[in-house]
């Protein structure tokens, strides 16, 4: 591969209440540097990036039809890892070229951080989800 991952840029934690997680990572050190809607099925969520010296965690928390889902686990999981990239369809080009099984037709726009960003997401072996995500 020619493009290049700058470093682990944050991991998605799907949340059923996004004010209580929120709370509960602040009594760990980190601060809120971003909150957000984004839309979903034709339906509204909400997000907060977590922030902590390098770290970043992405808490969101899916529009009310998804909420179920979520509900039901017995235990957490988090659902991605993001991975920076400096140029957003070179890594997509390159990644849907070489086999790589990719899950967006093309790099999604997100209103997130200042100017937004763009990522998509590959699946690995055993499902895992990894975005690759340029911020704008």
């Amino acid at each position: 591969m020619n493009f290049k991952i700058n470093h682990l840029q944050h991991t998605g934690i799907p949340v059923t209440d996004l004010d209580t997680s929120e709370i509960f990572y602040k009594k760990l050190g980190f601060k809120n540097v971003m909150v957000s809607g984004f839309e979903h099925n034709g339906d509204k969520g909400s997000m907060a990036m977590m922030q902590q010296h390098e770290m970043i965690i992405e808490l969101y928390q899916m529009p009310p039809k998804e909420l179920k889902e979520i509900r039901s686990r017995s235990n957490g999981h988090i659902d991605h890892i993001a991975f920076d990239v400096s140029n957003i369809e070179e890594a997509f080009t390159e990644l849907k070229a070489a086999g790589f099984k990719v899950m967006e037709e093309a790099p999604v726009f997100l209103p997130f951080w200042k100017n937004g960003c763009r990522y998509f997401n590959i699946t690995g072996p055993d499902g895992e989800r990894l975005e690759f995500n340029q911020i704008l």
